[in-house]
C-alpha cells in the first residue's frame, strides 16, 4: 500500500472512531444517571470502553496525522494487545457457553434448563448470593412475568406459548413439580408436588417470589447469557477481522512514516 493511501486510511478510521467513542462515553454517562440500578451495573464497562476506543484512536489518528513513526508505533502496541485480548475473551466465550442445549417437554412448545448442566464459571456467579440477590432484584422489577396473564389470556394459550428461558424458569413451577396451570400466573399449590425438587417448594404465586429463588431461575438466566455471549463472540470474531486488517494498514503507515524520516 502507498505512503499516502496507507496514511488517509488510519487518519480517517481513528478519526471515525474518535466520535464513535464519543458516544459510547455519552452512553455510558446517561446510564450512570439513571436511576435504574440494574443499568447502573453496566456503566463502568461501557465508559471503560468508550475510553480505550478513544484513546487508540486519538494515537493512531495523530500519529497518521503529524505521519510520526513513534506514534504510530504505539498505536500499533496497542491495536495488538486489544486483539489479543479480543481473541482471548472469544475463546473463552465459546468455551463458557458450550454446555446445555434444553429439554423438552411433551405437550410444551418451549424448552427447561437445567442448571447444573451449565459450565463451573455459570455456577460460581449464580451461586454467589450477592450476585444472584442483584439479578433477583432486577428480575423482579421486569414485567416478564406479570404480562404473561396480559398476553395469553386463558389456560389453553398459556399452555401453547413459546416462554423465553427466563419466563419458563422464573414466572412458573417446573413442569416435573405437576402443579396444575389455572391461567398465566396462578397455579394450584394445594396439589401435592409429583417431585421432590426444592423448587417446587419455593414456587409462589405472588408476583414478588414466583419462581425467582429457584435454580430453574437461575438456570434460565444462564441461558439468556450464553445466547447472549454468543452474540457477543460472533461480534468479537467480525470485529477481530476488521482490526486485523486496520492493523495491516497501520504497519504499512508505520513503515512508510519510518521510511519518509530516513529520507530527510
Amino acid at each position: 500500500m502507498s505512503t499516502s493511501a496507507s496514511i488517509f486510511v488510519i487518519r480517517w478510521i481513528n478519526f471515525l472512531t474518535m466520535l464513535l467513542a464519543v458516544g459510547v462515553i455519552g452512553f455510558g454517562i446517561w446510564m450512570s444517571a439513571h436511576h435504574d440500578v440494574c443499568r447502573k451495573s453496566l456503566t463502568l464497562p461501557v465508559l471503560g470502553l468508550g475510553g480505550v476506543i478513544f484513546v487508540v484512536s486519538i494515537v493512531g489518528f495523530l500519529g497518521a496525522w503529524k505521519n510520526n513513526s513513534i506514534l504510530l508505533w504505539i498505536y500499533l502496541i496497542m491495536l495488538c494487545l486489544i486483539l489479543v485480548a479480543i481473541l482471548v475473551f472469544t475463546v473463552l466465550a465459546f468455551i463458557v457457553t458450550n454446555n446445555s442445549s434444553g429439554h423438552s417437554v411433551n405437550g410444551l412448545r418451549y424448552k427447561e434448563y437445567q442448571l447444573q448442566e451449565y459450565s463451573s464459571w455459570f455456577l460460581k456467579q449464580l451461586n454467589n448470593t450477592h450476585n444472584w440477590k442483584h439479578l433477583k432484584s432486577c428480575l423482579v422489577k421486569t414485567d416478564d412475568c406479570s404480562n404473561l396473564s396480559k398476553r395469553y389470556k386463558t389456560a389453553k394459550q398459556y399452555k401453547l406459548a413459546k416462554l423465553t428461558p427466563i419466563e419458563a424458569g422464573c414466572c412458573r413451577p417446573p413442569s416435573e413439580c405437576g402443579y396444575p396451570a389455572v391461567n398465566a400466573s396462578y397455579y394450584d399449590l394445594s396439589f401435592h408436588p409429583m417431585s421432590s425438587s426444592k423448587d417446587c417448594k419455593l414456587y409462589k404465586n405472588s408476583k414478588n417470589v414466583k419462581c425467582y429463588s429457584c435454580d430453574s431461575c437461575k438456570a434460565g438466566v444462564a441461558q439468556y447469557m450464553k445466547t447472549e455471549w454468543r452474540v457477543v463472540a460472533i461480534f468479537n470474531v467480525i470485529l477481530f477481522v476488521v482490526l486485523s486488517m486496520i492493523y495491516f494498514v497501520g504497519c504499512c503507515a508505520r513503515r512508510n512514516a519510518a521510511h519518509r524520516r530516513s529520507k530527510i
